[in-house]
């Protein structure tokens, strides 16, 4: 059994058990969260696909930590003008556990 679901601007293939890095959320660690926009339910020969969203599935996820991904650089260079510029960007993550996904 496994479920496409939309969380900010991404989609994930989650399952039970699963962990993902997310956009950060504003809730605290620990929580649960219920996200109901779920794209695609699937279990054995019984697939589901929402148009856009399917109503009457929900994935409950609880939020392990914060975290950030890797620095990002971006580098501009002018020639022959004596100009550089470089500024690092990490992004703010929130790690999530699947824990059920009911239909």
């Amino acid at each position: 059994m496994y479920a496409v679901i939309q969380v900010g601007n991404f989609q994930f293939k989650v399952s039970e058990g699963d962990v993902i890095n997310t956009q950060l959320m504003d809730e605290k660690e620990g929580s649960s969260v219920t996200l109901d926009k779920v794209l695609l339910f699937a279990k054995g020969n019984d697939i589901r696909v929402g148009q856009p969203f399917l109503k009457d599935v929900k994935v409950t996820a609880k939020i392990l930590k914060e975290t950030k991904a890797k620095k990002v650089f971006a580098f501009k260079f002018r020639k022959r003008k004596d100009s550089k510029t470089k500024v690092g960007h990490r992004q703010g993550l929130t790690a999530l556990s699947i824990l059920q996904i009911s239909a």
